[in-house]
């Protein structure tokens, strides 16, 4: 393993951790702006005011950060193709090959627990356990909160043992604790899965004053909302929509809402 080989992975492992602390700093910057515009929506259409465009510039500048980060990693796993040899030692082998039967014990047990259940409440969570990767609506807010707080998360894994979603709140505002991307385990009853844009089968239609929970727009939050046109000549049209507490000039404005950002009302929803 030549030293010019070893200088050009730690090169390439400098720049990647420079592009994740730059994104980092885009990250918060892009918060900033969204935690304004859902706190004053109204700002954007004041003269002078450049949230838009800057937001823009910020994504845009996100976008070639990512790319260039799979780009260095690429290389990073090229590099070390090149000088791992083939296979792997015995030793690692048989620890692998022991994790990985221990691993399908616990699966195959898990598999006949699951197989016990009643098949709606099975067919319930292997629907949970599909969502992983997937954007859902999370009440982050414990039952005994005051009001609930709704946001678009990722799911990042589901335990059907413990019936919990892992989930991860991408872009959190810039006034919470850490100020990075947070973290939070919730039961099945604080989620809900938007429609699938490729599956217009599972979009509900609401009707005309209907009440919803939607995705303001400019933000990762739901807020309770009105529908005020509910006949939509197709499944991918705009809902139109009145949020509630958005009131502008005396009266509540009329937004458009993509319906993949729009789920039933909860039950017993406190604001």
């Amino acid at each position: 393993m030549s030293s010019p080989d070893i200088a050009g992975i730690l090169d390439n492992s400098k720049e990647l951790d420079r592009l994740r602390k730059e994104q980092e700093e885009v990250l918060i910057e892009i918060n900033k702006i969204h935690k304004r515009l859902q706190a004053t929506p109204e700002v954007v259409e004041k003269p002078g005011d450049n949230s838009l465009s800057r937001l823009k510039l910020l994504y845009t500048h996100a976008k070639e950060l990512s790319e260039s980060e799979v780009s260095i990693s690429s290389i990073l796993i090229t590099q070390l193709d090149a000088l791992l040899p083939p296979g792997l030692p015995g030793q690692l082998r048989r620890r692998i090959g022991k994790e990985g039967n221990e691993q399908k014990r616990k699966r195959i047990k898990t598999d006949s627990d699951i197989s016990k259940l009643s098949p709606s409440l099975r067919n319930q969570l292997e629907t949970c356990a599909g969502l992983k990767g997937e954007q859902v609506a999370a009440r982050v807010t414990p039952d005994d909160a005051d009001k609930d707080e709704w946001f678009v998360v990722k799911v990042m894994h589901f335990d059907k043992e413990t019936k919990e979603f892992e989930v991860l709140d991408e872009e959190p505002g810039d006034d919470e604790e850490g100020g990075g991307q947070r973290k939070y385990k919730l039961p099945m009853s604080h989620i809900i899965p938007f429609p699938k844009r490729n599956d217009l089968s599972s979009v509900p239609d609401f009707s005309t004053g209907r009440h919803v929970l939607a995705v303001y727009p400019g933000t990762t939050a739901l807020y309770k909302a009105t529908v005020v046109n509910g006949h939509r000549k197709r499944k991918t049209d705009d809902y139109l929509l009145e949020f509630d507490d958005d009131e502008e000039d005396g009266s509540l404005p009329q937004r458009t809402v993509p319906f993949h950002k729009v789920v039933p009302l909860p039950e017993g929803h406190r604001q």
